[in-house]
């Protein structure tokens, strides 16, 4: 009988010392939420803010479209926010014609330099911005003067159609 008592006791001790050790743990299993949460503060902040990709293209989410562009959650009548002329590639990673307008998008942001700006909005990461234009296909661009009204153009178009547009629409020669 004093080994049965003796292996509960033990068996008792045991259970105790993992209980014990498993509650002085929580605290780095805090530390470690910490640590995510601040790193995903980190990533929402550097989403948040413009920068332009090797290219001079702006990759823009709802948040900074909002504020760099057009706050279409605080008016319905547009009112550009930006100071140059511009294009909006409502894209996404999956789509091959949007993968093959980029480089010709790229191409255009270096030959206008600083006459026009383009940016890009990731459709599937920023679904309200591209309901909010009534994005249904894409590629889909946003041509937009420094004054005046946008016009949206969808499908993957041709250097030389992107030319003219940039001529006709922005008002902006090479």
């Amino acid at each position: 009988m004093k080994p049965v008592y003796f292996l509960i006791i033990v068996a008792i001790l045991a259970t105790g010392g993992v209980i014990y050790s498993f509650n002085n743990s929580k605290p780095e299993r805090k530390s470690v939420e910490q640590k995510k949460s601040t790193s995903t503060e980190s990533k929402v902040a550097e989403e948040n803010s413009l920068q332009a990709d090797e290219n001079g293209i702006i990759h823009l989410t709802q948040e900074t479209f909002k504020k760099e562009v057009f706050d279409y959650t605080a008016s319905k009548e547009w009112k550009y926010l930006g100071n140059k002329p511009a294009i909006i590639d409502f894209y996404a990673d999956w789509c091959r014609p949007c993968k093959m307008l980029a480089p010709t998008l790229e191409e255009l942001q270096k030959e206008y330099g600083g006459k026009i700006q383009i940016y890009k909005v990731n459709t599937d990461k920023n679904p309200e911005l591209s309901n909010a234009f009534g994005i249904q296909g894409i590629p889909a661009l946003l041509f937009i003067p420094a004054t005046g009204e946008p016009q949206m153009s969808t499908g993957l178009l041709p250097k030389e159609t992107l030319e003219s547009n940039i001529t006709t629409i922005l008002q902006v020669k090479k």
